[in-house]
């Protein structure tokens, strides 16, 4: 059973201007993005992982970044900068104001049914999702029973999500995922559980030291952290 935490970029300076901006180079954190990445050092803290990938966009390097840079990285096993976390080439509409988008007739299809999308000389959100998809697929085929890390993007993670619970795509859109949120799931290859999702609070470090149980559990169960050796 591998344990999957899922970070979205902080705030982005796009998220400022209302910007659709895709994989547009350039876009960095607002400021209020960079005081979440440093409020996630320590929501992060003593997390142990197994690895690290992370979008090679700008703003999710930017979010990670004073963890790696803090001493409780020092246990790190593997740090991987991959391309397949990167976020929906928009083609057309990137850079475009979403209050802008809002009124083009493919918007009600996205919401509706996102399957069907490809957008304007980009890319098709199912297409999106199956590279993403192989990015998780990869981490757990290298360890099996490990604790892994993806830095990415809103709808890229919403995707990813909804696959692992078995929502279909064209449901996507009831997901939240807000910046600078953790979603944490233990993924087995086939099955999944949700235990944390859309937190943008709360400590992670337990978490990811939360035993790892494959049995099904009537009424919920009470599942305990590991101990620490003292």
């Amino acid at each position: 059973m591998a344990r999957l935490v899922f970070i979205r970029h902080a705030h982005s300076t796009a998220n400022d201007a209302g910007i659709l901006s895709g994989q547009l180079p350039g876009i960095s954190l607002s400021k209020k993005g960079r005081k979440q990445a440093e409020l996630l050092v320590e929501r992060l803290g003593s997390s142990e992982f197994d690895s690290i990938r992370v979008s090679p966009m700008q703003r999710c390097e930017e979010t990670i970044a004073p963890w790696l840079k803090s001493g409780y990285s020092r246990g790190l096993k593997a740090y991987e900068i991959d391309e397949s976390l990167i976020e929906v080439d928009y083609g057309t509409w990137s850079g475009r104001k979403l209050s802008s988008l809002s009124r083009e007739k493919m918007w009600k299809i996205i919401q509706d049914k996102p399957s069907t999308v490809q957008f304007p000389e980009g890319e098709r959100i199912k297409a999106m999702q199956k590279r993403a998809l192989g990015s998780i697929m990869q981490a757990v085929d290298d360890k099996k029973n490990g604790t892994h890390l993806f830095v990415s993007h809103g709808d890229v993670l919403k995707a990813v999500v909804a696959s692992l619970l078995k929502i279909k795509l064209d449901d996507f859109q009831s997901l939240v995922i807000d910046p600078a949120s953790v979603t944490v799931i233990d993924f087995d290859g086939s099955k999944s559980r949700l235990l944390a999702f859309n937190d943008t609070h709360s400590p992670i470090a337990p978490m990811t030291k939360m035993e790892k149980s494959t049995k099904m559990l009537l009424g919920g169960g009470a599942r305990k952290s590991r101990a620490t050796k003292r």
